[in-house]
């Protein structure tokens, strides 16, 4: 079963978004989202997302503290995902994004992107290391 997915990684002023590959194999950053005051323009960008790439679920980053309990951010992010859930047309999964932001920091960093560009990307491309490791650890579909 292939499925195309949307990652969503809620930062406090941009949220990021990657998307896989038509497989379901390969996570891309795509943009992000400058938060403003209204979650419904949050809410509504994602829905246009999801829309655009025809995402089939949307995985959404819950950061758990490194030892694995749920803070403010996570309770957040909990939150959101119930409020996408009412609001779009394809499930909502949530994924442990611990880290993400500094293995993104750090592949932008290797590729010589200036901390300056970072600052415009790292949302993007920590959706993206969201949304690989969830795709990379999803149960296989049964093989019959």
């Amino acid at each position: 079963m292939t499925m195309r997915a949307l990652g969503v990684d809620l930062g406090t002023k941009r949220i990021g978004l990657a998307i896989s590959d038509s497989d379901g194999t390969v996570a891309t950053p795509i943009g992000v989202i400058q938060r403003t005051s209204d979650p419904m323009v949050h809410r509504r960008a994602i829905a246009a997302e999801v829309a655009e790439w025809e995402a089939e679920i949307v995985v959404i980053g819950l950061p758990t503290s490194l030892d694995g309990t749920a803070g403010p951010a996570a309770q957040a992010a909990l939150a959101e995902r119930a409020a996408l859930d009412d609001h779009l047309s394809v499930p909502v999964a949530t994924y442990d994004e611990r880290l993400t932001t500094v293995v993104a920091q750090q592949h932008l960093q290797a590729q010589g992107v200036s901390t300056r560009e970072q600052r415009k990307m790292v949302d993007a491309v920590a959706a993206a290391v969201m949304l690989q490791g969830w795709l990379d650890h999803r149960e296989p579909p049964d093989q019959e």
